[in-house]
């Protein structure tokens, strides 16, 4: 810790003695000032006696022979000293001789030199002949104006003052810097030293003994305090060892070292607070052995504890995934996966625990091999309390085993039901490409200047042998996480370049707009995929539009910047898809190589009874003008909706209003027939 200036010794010591040094040198130069004053008042009174004396018998011999103007004489006489201010001879009870008086001297220490000296002061001697008889003539007295010994006692008292202050300080500061060489340095070296001390191994870096400190008390101190910071550690060594065996032993499962139960349920009780708050999923996957009492009794129970120990291994694989670990009991475990959204996320961690089960365990020449069943619960939806979490988690685990083993199953059916059938989906996603269950559909695009087919959206479509037609929305994000979207990617890619290259053929003078997922974006291979294909089917530039996502763009985008400038350079045209439903920044709109604006449909929908979305749409519209951007609106459908945006000036548009996404068969007769009308006819 660093000490702070103002509460450092060395400080408050020198406040102290400057303080007092300070308070004594102002009480020894005050009373040398009140001596020099009575000193001053001293000189005064003997000045006066010296003129009286010198001018005493010049008066006398005045006033005797009545002679006034020997008398006005030594009056002047008198006055040619400055301090004199009146003078005057005479007999007391009679009209005086000689006399005379002048105005007081102008000082501005008047008002302090009045105080102590007096601002004039009287003098008077007695004029008498000479003996025999001693006669009596009268008086001769003057008055002297203190301002003259005034101004010099100012001066010297402020000499005074100053001085003994100056001298008072300058021993007060010898006194300190030997206090500070002696004491107060060898003290901060000290702290200087205990600062450097780990608190965890107090003995491992000792205070060294100060030069010449050795054997007074500073010597005797850290001698002292080196052998107290031994001592600490030793003791400290002794009773983390007993804490941290008793903390093992409470919160940890003896023979695995992982968190035991009541240790998990302190960590899920935080999770769950957290998870809480961000409004987050947390999934409780509880792992129970197949038979594991069977393989105890074919061994050993030794070889048992041996593969609780590998199984506890190749669950911590999974650590980076999960927010904790502990085994329960048995050959029971439990795993808490934090932060999820969907429940498929925990589905995947499950099939990928059942999936390292698959390999045997080699133990003592000899190959075990481990079944396990799951159960799975999920906050908020199964429970909002670690206890009803867990115990619906062994719940649904054992219920599992009553009907099929080696598997996972959901606490809630229509969850496990929903996982299940994603799985699959997940499964024959792998392989839709490969048997050509894929096709594209197309969507016109209108340009509203001359009302005419300017372009057509490449639209992917999954017609699966079972299930039907798959949505997008369920398959897209399923390719996405199991890598599948880049060959689907560059097949619809390929696809829609080979298609625009007929209908060019056909005398269509027509653009393709393809939608990349957030993968495709960041692909490195991707620009040269797409300059490989225009080149390929001889595609003139700009006639290929790709279209991204706001969020897929704001994930990384620097990096999208880069890789939307790498595929410009290859001719192709970018386009910003469902604008208005992520970030909408104007900043990002500014840096990134963007060509097109496409409204989302769903504020083109109800932009007629909408307020908030009319004011939307405009400004969209607004703003993709003013950046020297096309704005094209998707999800038109009636023809007020059409004129409303015409108004506002959007430059093309695109919905159910001109026609829904057709095969390229039906789309090539949709555009025959626009080319003969020359309008669009629905």
């Amino acid at each position: 810790m660093k000490l702070e200036l103002k509460n450092s010794l060395s400080v408050k010591l020198l406040r102290v003695v400057l303080l007092s040094a300070l308070i004594v040198g102002v009480v020894l130069s005050c009373a040398q000032i009140v001596f020099d004053a009575y000193k001053t008042r001293q000189a005064v009174a003997s000045d006066a006696q010296r003129i009286l004396d010198m001018f005493r018998d010049p008066s006398t011999q005045a006033v005797y022979s009545l002679d006034r103007e020997m008398g006005m004489q030594v009056i002047e006489g008198l006055f040619q000293d400055d301090a004199v201010r009146m003078a005057s001879i005479g007999h007391p009870h009679e009209a005086m001789l000689a006399q005379k008086t002048r105005e007081l001297q102008h000082s501005n220490s008047r008002w302090l030199t009045d105080l102590i000296l007096g601002k004039e002061r009287t003098f008077v001697t007695q004029l008498v002949g000479r003996g025999p008889y001693s006669e009596y003539y009268g008086d001769l007295s003057i008055t002297l104006d203190t301002a003259t010994y005034g101004k010099g006692f100012i001066v010297s008292s402020v000499i005074i003052f100053i001085s003994g202050v100056l001298r008072a300080l300058a021993m007060a500061l010898v006194l300190y810097l030997v206090y500070h060489w002696l004491l107060t340095k060898p003290l901060s070296r000290i702290i200087k030293h205990l600062t450097e001390i780990n608190p965890d191994r107090p003995s491992a870096h000792k205070i060294p003994q100060l030069k010449g400190h050795e054997k007074n008390e500073l010597g005797v101190w850290i001698n002292t305090a080196n052998q107290l910071l031994e001592s600490i550690e030793r003791n400290t060594h002794l009773r983390h060892e007993a804490e941290n065996s008793l903390l093992r032993m409470a919160q940890y499962d003896f023979l695995t070292g992982l968190p035991n139960r009541q240790q998990l349920q302190q960590q899920l009780d935080k999770i769950l607070v957290d998870a809480g708050k961000l409004q987050r999923r947390v999934a409780v996957l509880c792992v129970g052995l197949d038979d594991f009492k069977g393989i105890n009794e074919q061994f050993s129970y030794q070889t048992g504890d041996q593969l609780l120990l590998a199984l506890a291994d190749r669950l911590r694989a999974h650590s980076g995934r999960l927010g904790a670990l502990a085994r329960l009991g048995g050959d029971q475990f439990a795993l808490v996966q934090a932060d999820i959204e969907q429940p498929y996320e925990a589905a995947e961690l499950a099939q990928s625990i059942l999936d390292d089960l698959e390999a045997a365990f080699a133990l003592d020449h000899q190959e075990i091999r481990l079944r396990a069943t799951i159960g799975i619960t999920l906050f908020p939806e199964d429970g909002d309390s670690t206890e009803k979490l867990l115990q619906k988690a062994e719940q649904t685990m054992t219920l599992a085993k009553t009907r099929s083993r080696n598997r996972y199953q959901f606490y809630i059916a229509s969850v496990d039901t929903e996982m299940r059938r994603r799985r699959e989906l997940e499964k024959d996603l792998r392989d839709a490409l490969i048997r050509d269950q894929f096709y594209l559909v197309y969507q016109p695009q209108i340009s509203y200047r001359d009302h005419r087919v300017v372009g057509v959206e490449a639209l992917i479509r999954w017609q699966h042998p079972e299930h039907g037609l798959v949505p997008p929305d369920l398959f897209i994000p399923l390719a996405e996480q199991n890598g599948t979207i880049i060959a689907i990617g560059e097949w619809v890619l390929d696809q829609a370049c080979k298609q625009l290259r007929e209908w060019h053929d056909q005398g269509f003078d027509l653009r393709m707009a393809v939608n990349l997922s957030t993968v495709q974006l960041h692909h490195a291979e991707l620009p040269r995929v797409v300059n490989n294909l225009l080149q390929m089917y001889r595609l003139p530039p700009r006639s290929l539009e790709l279209e991204v996502t706001e969020t897929g763009l704001m994930e990384d985008i620097s990096t999208a910047a880069q890789h939307l400038l790498s595929l410009r350079r290859s001719g192709a045209l970018i386009a910003i898809d469902d604008f208005g439903t992520g970030y909408s920044s104007l900043s990002y709109l500014k840096s990134l190589p963007l060509d097109k604006i496409k409204i989302d449909k769903s504020f083109v929908q109800d932009l007629l009874d909408d307020d908030d979305d009319a004011t939307i749409v405009r400004a969209i519209i607004q703003l993709g003008k003013s950046l020297g951007m096309q704005v094209i609106a998707e999800g038109v459908e009636t023809a007020e909706q059409e004129a409303y945006i015409i108004s506002e000036g959007c430059h093309e548009g695109q919905g159910y209003h001109y026609s829904k996404p057709l095969p390229a068969r039906e789309l090539s007769a949709y555009l025959k027939q626009a080319q003969r009308s020359n309008a669009v006819i629905l």
